[in-house]
């Protein structure tokens, strides 16, 4: 017994000695091998640009920094969400705010507009008979002109023989007094004044030559001929307006429509005059809705004896004291504001205590001060991100999750495969541009900056032709410094400014691409893009050239690709010399 009391002392003194000598190696090796799975899962950012993640270390592709370990990671998240670093929150200064409802009763609400000719106050000046224009006294469009000035002289080859027979008339109205006045009724018909006739008639001249005169007071808006025209009866000559009133044209949403009345006093203001407010009150209510918009306009009409306001000049309208039936309004600040097109979007906090964000599109009411109403879209206690929006979206874009530029979401290319960017772009980008063809109203000045950017385009679509890769690179690089100096200040419409800032987004994204590779298949592929965000852009703004939209139905794996070319003959960028003319003209931009 004692032997077998001893042996079993013994084996318990020996595994007590192992669990002393091996169980810590034990527990630092599970330590490693969690450490090296952590390392493996690591990802990597820039201190400059937090927006970058890349899963290994390296150079930062925008400013060329060594990356930084990236904290924590994004296990658990939704697929639509994603997560920033505390440091990356930090650099950036992201703000959020939690929505709330606000009363809209005192505040004044801001509507956008423009000012346009009282078309009340409008008139046409026409010829009373037909002829040919000997001289013309009005020169260029914009010119004043006064009720009984002499417009234009014209000769008029049946007037002169209406004439004569008024001399014939004349001689006979004792005998046959029914000519003589029928005669004298057609040349009244033909705006002839009592003393031009009884001139005619006591002289017994025929005049070669008759004057056209004013017949109101305005400004020559269009000028429809020109001397040595001939025109018909009844023909137009110009267009004149009387601008000493003016119409504010301003848009209202449906559903704010029950605020607004005929009468009430409206404060307009103008970025023309920054430091005065001028007084109006609603005239008009359009009772049709403008399905496209969803609004209906509102008019003022505006004393403008002083020639303060120009047709077309973009005024706003600030209004006190509205009333609604639903007078509890959800508001959020117009800096959480994305837009795209018809898309508005704003980043959601989905986490109150992680920096775990989401994309939400809203739909937006009136602008309220610095504010917007939101209609649709998000709810009281929602948090969103009121500062730093665009570097969240950037951040979405290249985590490949849902954001302004992608609705869909996709792949993140990142550094080590050559270039920047977005691999998956919407499904429908191909055929974007279809869908943003209405020409907006932009400077000469602003034109000709777009036109450098489309000139270096240009040039990168032709290196391509040539399959020269170095050359394309290079295109890409003085297209983006370019594209830098295009002034987005010069667009004073809220529309033209919402496009230009997306578009100039992705085609910064599409040439940077490009020009962080040499690989000839890559830059063909994000040629792609570039040349889709272009045509948008052209066709918006336009750059005062006849410009050619070309496309291929092989490219991109017989799915089809456009481009821009500034000839009509067919030079394909996506082959080279294999598939030189392969392609069709789609469209031509005017």
């Amino acid at each position: 017994m004692k032997k077998y009391i001893i042996y079993f002392g013994i084996l318990v003194v020996g595994l007590f000695l192992g669990w002393l000598l091996f169980g810590g190696s034990s527990k630092k090796e599970t330590e490693h091998n969690h450490d090296a799975i952590s390392e493996t899962n690591q990802m990597w950012t820039c201190s400059m640009h937090p927006q970058i993640m890349q899963p290994e270390p390296g150079d930062c592709p925008i400013c060329g920094m060594e990356l930084i370990p990236a904290d924590g990671g994004s296990d658990g998240l939704l697929a639509d969400q994603f997560q920033l670093t505390e440091n990356a929150m930090a650099l950036a200064n992201i703000q959020t705010t939690v929505v709330g409802k606000g009363n809209v009763d005192g505040n004044t609400i801001k509507l956008s507009g423009k000012i346009a000719e009282n078309e009340e106050a409008n008139a046409v000046q026409v010829s009373f008979f037909s002829g040919r224009i000997e001289r013309l006294n009005v020169s260029f469009t914009g010119e004043e002109v006064r009720k009984g000035q002499l417009l234009a002289t014209i000769y008029s080859p049946e007037l002169y023989a209406a004439q004569q027979e008024l001399i014939t008339a004349a001689s006979l109205k004792e005998s046959q007094p029914a000519l003589y006045k029928a005669v004298r009724n057609k040349l009244k018909l033909w705006k002839l004044s009592e003393n031009q006739i009884n001139q005619i008639e006591e002289t017994g001249k025929v005049k070669e030559n008759f004057p056209v005169y004013a017949t109101v007071s305005g400004t020559v808006i269009e000028k429809l001929v020109e001397q040595g025209d001939y025109i018909k009866q009844g023909q137009l000559l110009l267009k004149i307006a009387n601008l000493n009133t003016v119409w504010g044209n301003f848009d209202v949403y449906e559903n704010q429509i029950d605020r607004f009345k005929k009468g009430q006093e409206v404060l307009i203001t103008t970025n023309a005059y920054p430091n005065k407010e001028f007084k109006g009150k609603v005239d008009f209510i359009d009772p049709v809705l403008n399905t496209k918009t969803r609004t209906v306009t509102l008019r003022v009409v505006l004393n403008n004896k002083d020639d303060v306001f120009k047709p077309g000049m973009f005024v706003t309208a600030n209004i006190d004291g509205v009333t609604s039936n639903n007078d509890q309004v959800l508001t959020i600040p117009a800096s959480a504001v994305l837009w795209t097109g018809e898309r508005s979007v704003v980043y959601l906090k989905t986490n109150p205590d992680q920096p775990v964000f989401e994309m939400r599109e809203i739909k937006l009411g009136n602008q309220i001060g610095n504010d917007y109403e939101v209609l649709e879209g998000l709810f009281v206690g929602n948090e969103i991100v009121t500062n730093g929006t665009f570097t969240v979206d950037a951040a979405a874009q290249l985590q490949g999750k849902k954001s302004m530029m992608n609705k869909e979401g996709g792949k993140v290319m990142t550094g080590h495969e050559g270039h920047l960017g977005l691999d998956n772009y919407s499904s429908n980008e191909e055929n974007d541009h279809t869908n943003m063809n209405e020409r907006l109203e932009v400077s000469a000045k602003f034109q000709k900056q777009l036109k450098a950017v489309f000139n270096d385009y240009i040039s990168l679509k032709d290196a391509l032709v040539k399959e020269d890769s170095k050359s394309t690179s290079a295109s890409a690089t003085t297209l983006l410094k370019n594209l830098g100096k295009v002034d987005m200040k010069l667009l004073s419409d809220n529309e033209a400014h919402n496009h230009w800032m997306t578009l100039e987004k992705k085609l910064k994204f599409s040439a940077t691409s490009i020009s962080n590779t040499s690989d000839i298949k890559v830059q063909r592929d994000h040629f792609k893009h570039l040349s889709s965000h272009l045509i948008n852009a052209v066709q918006l703004f336009g750059v005062n050239e006849k410009v050619y939209v070309e496309f291929c139905p092989m490219a991109d794996n017989n799915s089809g690709a456009y481009w821009l070319s500034k000839e009509e003959k067919v030079i394909n960028p996506y082959f080279g010399e294999a598939m030189l003319t392969c392609g069709e003209v789609k469209q031509v931009i005017e």
